[in-house]
């Protein structure tokens, strides 16, 4: 399913991330030590997926385009992993985060479209130097409280959202039912502490962009709404 920056050491958070999903396999390996485990971790992953608004094979897609877009930053510079932010939902790809020079955001942008299902790629890369110790625990606190927020929120369908808080704006990307959802999403963002703006790219439920052809699309860098 749909993943605030700090200058972490490169390695260190590598290892970080493979240590995460090393566990996360783990898990999923323990639980599929008996019929019982893999049936009901199965039924829960299936269920999720299928009561998003872009379904299982949505959910699918979007998760390769994912690990096509890491793999090649990582590969072009650790550096770039280590900046930048991802958002993917229906083949619409926002990009967040900060890196010191125009060509290496070029870069990662040029390589966000390169996956096969990119509908869109949404540019929201600041050129500077990234945030301190204390932003990045700032957006950690933010990132954690509106995903409680909207999850316990029973006017908010939370699994069609994917949010992201970068030095203390917060972006959204999703499909929203209709305005009311919306606006509840946006005023949810925005009473929690150190929240400075809220960035808005969800695109409502009968948006022509949902069933656009990948790759037909151009590179945006406006935002839809932002309060």
């Amino acid at each position: 399913m749909p993943t605030a920056n700090i200058r972490t050491p490169l390695k260190g958070r590598f290892h970080h991330d493979r240590l995460a999903a090393a566990l996360a396999v783990g898990l999923l390996g323990l639980a599929a030590c008996t019929h019982a485990g893999v049936i009901v971790g199965s039924a829960a992953s299936a269920g999720i997926a299928a009561s998003e608004e872009r379904g299982i094979k949505g959910a699918a897609n979007d998760t390769l385009i994912r690990i096509e877009i890491n793999e090649a930053w990582v590969k072009e510079d650790f550096d770039t992993f280590n900046r930048l932010n991802l958002q993917i939902y229906e083949g619409r790809v926002l990009v967040s985060g900060q890196v010191p020079d125009q060509a290496l955001a070029d870069k990662a942008i040029q390589a966000a479209w390169k996956p096969k299902g990119v509908r869109e790629v949404i540019n929201e890369i600041e050129i500077l130097e990234g945030g301190d110790f204390k932003q990045f625990a700032n957006d950690t606190l933010i990132n954690a409280r509106l995903d409680a927020d909207l999850l316990f929120d029973g006017d908010v369908n939370s699994i069609n959202y994917s949010t992201r808080a970068v030095s203390g704006t917060v972006y959204l990307l999703g499909v929203a039912k209709d305005r009311d959802e919306l606006d509840r999403v946006f005023r949810v963002a925005r009473d929690i502490p150190n929240v400075k703006r809220v960035i808005s790219h969800v695109i409502l439920i009968d948006d022509p962009r949902r069933t656009a052809a990948p790759g037909g699309a151009s590179e945006s860098t406006k935002p839809a709404a932002s309060r």
